[in-house]
């Protein structure tokens, strides 16, 4: 019920019912966490970058996320798929705004991902792969373009968590 590797070590097991464990380091899916916002953010300043900490782990399998600053720090070097989304909500919508999702690579920008809403309420998706060093370091911000009325990022809504924030390695 397991399958070695030339040297002996084990890769994977098998408990004869069914369920297969990967003991192989390389093969998991690790380091691996998901966050989400607890409670919505205070209003967003105009047309600046906020950054959104996700203070609610629903998981973190190697203590790799900081919910304190909203930081993932690998601690293994790989190729990691991040995910997530953010819930906009921007009270006086007009045909000119921009909401965006921006992802920072150790204090500097790397992706942006926008739209122009058409509601008061907009979900940004987003999700990119990052070649990371161990100590990388991934953030999330947001920004809305609108001069007035309510700008904020929902948080823990009643059936769902609107705005999350995770990533897991993909291969090394």
């Amino acid at each position: 019920n397991q399958l070695q590797d030339f040297g002996g070590n084990s890769i994977l097991t098998s408990d004869g019912a069914g369920t297969v464990t990967v003991n192989a380091a390389a093969m998991k899916n690790t380091p691996a966490f998901e966050a989400y916002l607890s409670s919505d953010t205070s209003q967003l300043s105009n047309d600046t970058d906020t950054k959104i900490t996700f203070d609610t782990e629903i998981y973190d399998s190697d203590g790799t996320y900081n919910n304190s600053n909203g930081r993932f720090t690998p601690a293994v070097a790989g190729k990691y798929f991040v995910y997530g989304r953010l819930e906009f909500e921007d009270s006086n919508v007009g045909t000119t705004d921009e909401h965006m999702v921006k992802i920072f690579k150790n204090g500097s920008q790397d992706s942006v991902f926008f739209t122009q809403p058409s509601a008061k309420h907009s979900l940004i998706s987003y999700h990119e792969v990052f070649d990371l060093d161990a100590d990388d370091y991934i953030e999330v911000y947001a920004k809305i373009n609108n001069s007035d009325g309510t700008r904020k990022i929902n948080g823990q809504a009643a059936t769902q968590k609107a705005s999350t924030f995770g990533a897991y390695k993909i291969i090394e």
